[in-house]
């Protein structure tokens, strides 16, 4: 770390924390107040609630924006991978590997939609599901691989597209942080037969409450995803199917067709992000510090800026305490957690996930962030790693 930066007095907690939040959207609400008022108030004129045109216009607008042919909205991120279990036939006795690194919903929809999750490990620089460890996973009862575009990080998609299709496999992307990003030019969430979005508020395209939707090139998925949200009817009370109740609200398709407008900007600004962080830690690789990466032919968005550092819970204790706020995503793998003991997957089995689950902590990344807060969060780390550094030389 640079000795100008080690030196920099730090500014007292109190007057950070006023300044500082891990994400503020009252910052992104006052750039579009008057647009997403407007939108409402559009809303509550027709009272239209549930459906209707506003989120058919919602659902063509992400369509253009992911370059695929269809877009079904539905009621929250984990229900948009419920839905595409169910439409690619997912049942009792099927099993869908995914990663242990990642939220809980991506499991969780395995296991309510009648299968039974396995866990592959994750590569220990994208954090992303690693393709050899896919491999190894498969057997005569997989039938779905569900890759997570972790952090905003596209997943090695060609080498996963290639066992699926020589195993006769089903790719579902689950893309809840990652709308926008791209590999090889393709918007992730259209790679693999269908792609899952999440506009929970956090996300990079987020709502004022839950919503999400599936991307997807395939008519027979579309239609089949359009009857499951809605009970299985495609006329009043006639049921084809058995479905569920998983409708975007039109109040939340208007504020995100605003926002929409707004997400390449926000993007960069994103993205700008990262790279004044990298530019701010010049010498990270001598303090054990790991910045996220950008793998060849993809576009991160961050949707989180996730370091890594061996001393992860001191380090977050010492920002804590000069008003840097942090989060841990996430702490605890999927395999180890007393939800799916059931599986029978014991400590050291996914060593890259375990490893990653404690060591792994983001920092604050929005895109009103500014240089001075970066600088403010830089300068608290760096004073933590060149503590660090002193004390390993006496021990030495």
């Amino acid at each position: 770390m640079t000795t100008e930066a080690v030196m920099k007095p730090p500014i007292e907690p109190q007057e950070k924390a006023a300044r500082l939040q891990f994400l503020d959207l009252g910052l992104q609400f006052e750039q579009i107040r008057d647009e997403v008022m407007q939108a409402v108030t559009n809303v509550l004129e027709t009272q239209r609630f549930v459906l209707g045109p506003e989120v058919e216009q919602l659902e063509a607008e992400i369509s253009d924006y992911l370059g695929c042919r269809f877009a079904v909205s539905c009621a929250s991120g984990t229900d948009a991978l419920m839905l595409a279990l169910m439409a690619a036939g997912v049942k009792s006795g099927v099993e869908v590997i995914t990663t242990p690194f990642t939220f809980v919903a991506t499991a969780s929809a395995i296991v309510r939609a009648g299968a039974t999750p396995v866990f592959a490990d994750i590569d220990p620089k994208s954090y992303n599901l690693a393709s050899e460890s896919v491999a190894q996973a498969i057997t005569p009862r997989t039938r779905v691989v569900i890759p997570v575009h972790l952090f905003g990080l596209p997943a090695e998609m060609e080498p996963i597209m290639g066992l699926a299709e020589s195993h006769g496999l089903t790719v579902i992307e689950d893309a809840a942080q990652a709308i926008g990003a791209t590999h090889r030019g393709r918007k992730v969430g259209t790679i693999g037969a269908m792609g899952c979005f999440s506009f929970f508020p956090s996300k990079n395209l987020g709502g004022a409450g839950d919503g999400g939707v599936i991307a997807t090139n395939d008519p027979n998925h579309a239609d089949h995803l359009r009857l499951l949200r809605v009970h299985g009817s495609r006329h009043k009370y006639q049921y084809e199917i058995l479905g569920t109740n998983s409708r975007l609200d039109a109040l939340q398709a208007a504020i995100l067709r605003v926002k929409l407008r707004h997400l390449n900007d926000w993007t960069e600004q994103r993205r700008r992000n990262a790279e004044r962080y990298r530019r701010l830690f010049p010498e990270c690789n001598d303090s054990g510090l790991v910045l996220p990466i950008e793998t060849d032919g993809t576009r991160h968005v961050y949707n989180q800026f996730t370091i890594r550092c061996a001393e992860r819970d001191h380090l977050r204790e010492h920002l804590h305490r000069e008003g840097i706020p942090t989060e841990i995503y996430y702490p605890y793998p999927l395999h180890l957690q007393p939800a799916f003991a059931y599986l029978g997957y014991k400590e050291s089995s996914l060593p890259h996930a375990e490893a990653a689950s404690r060591e792994v902590l983001s920092l604050p990344n929005y895109p009103e962030l500014t240089e001075n807060q970066q600088q403010m969060i830089v300068n608290a780390v760096t004073r933590f790693s060149s503590h660090v550094s002193v004390n390993a030389e006496r021990e030495e």
